[in-house]
């Protein structure tokens, strides 16, 4: 496992909540937080999953519980809150990354009502929940740091993604926007990421490697990116240290919006 030796002393005793955190980039950013000494809660809905971050954690004397939820269900997630609330405080930091829906690349016509909703509601709804649930005590409290996922098929056309894919991370790039203005004022930041391809577990597993190959040529960097990539960009966003950015979304990758 790839990690980075990024050290942010503000995080320390910080309240971390990490939706989809039971994989991939959730989970990577999960860890490194916990090693920046963040009181970490790993959300998502595989337990076993779940446990297996939590076990990475612990072994590095990190401290982090994990609370499943279906980010698509309001009531979910408000358990989610309170039970980061009970164990170990408000949170400080949100990150927003789970994802789901069933939508497979194609043209749009050939996109099912069903599949078009699934992902919709699996990417951007699901974030709309995730802020509607947190926002509020951040903004009583007077601070917050919070990222959202989107990707790079939000940010250039003909990637091949799913077009409800394409869609909701768009959706999700301007409803950071628009809740960074509307929170700002509250000394609450809200920040997007927009990774490219990572070579995460799924993609190791899904993706050949001759065709993994021609996706690497494409960035100027000639590489894919690591979960340690985009944990890095949670870190510094996560912190102090970006304390006057908001309303950003940052490309995660390698230079691939640049071609």
């Amino acid at each position: 496992m790839t990690t980075y030796d990024a050290h942010y002393p503000d995080l320390a005793g910080k309240v971390a909540v990490v939706t989809g955190g039971s994989r991939g980039l959730g989970a990577e950013s999960a860890r490194a937080l916990a090693r920046n000494g963040a009181l970490v809660v790993v959300s998502g809905r595989d337990e076993s999953a779940i446990g297996a971050v939590l076990d990475d954690i612990r072994r590095a004397e990190g401290l982090a519980i994990g609370c499943p939820a279906d980010v698509t269900d309001a009531t979910a997630l408000a358990r989610l809150r309170d039970v980061t609330q009970r164990e170990f405080g408000p949170a400080d930091i949100l990150l927003a990354f789970a994802a789901g829906g069933r939508a497979r690349p194609g043209p749009i016509h050939t996109t099912t009502e069903a599949d078009w909703r699934s992902t919709v509601d699996g990417s951007l709804t699901s974030t709309f929940l995730t802020l509607k649930t947190f926002l509020p005590d951040m903004a009583d409290r007077g601070s917050g740091s919070v990222l959202t996922m989107a990707s790079l098929a939000a940010r250039r056309a003909a990637t091949g993604a799913p077009a409800a894919y394409i869609a909701a991370k768009a959706g999700v790039v301007a409803l950071t926007k628009e809740a960074a203005a509307q929170y700002g004022p509250r000394n609450v930041r809200i920040n997007c990421l927009s990774p490219s391809t990572v070579r995460t577990e799924q993609i190791e597993r899904v993706m050949p490697e001759e065709f993994r190959e021609r996706v690497t040529a494409l960035h100027p960097l000639r590489r894919l990116g690591l979960p340690a990539d985009v944990a890095a960009v949670t870190l510094f966003l996560a912190s102090s240290a970006s304390s006057w950015l908001t309303g950003l979304t940052v490309d995660v990758d390698g230079g691939r919006t640049l071609v």
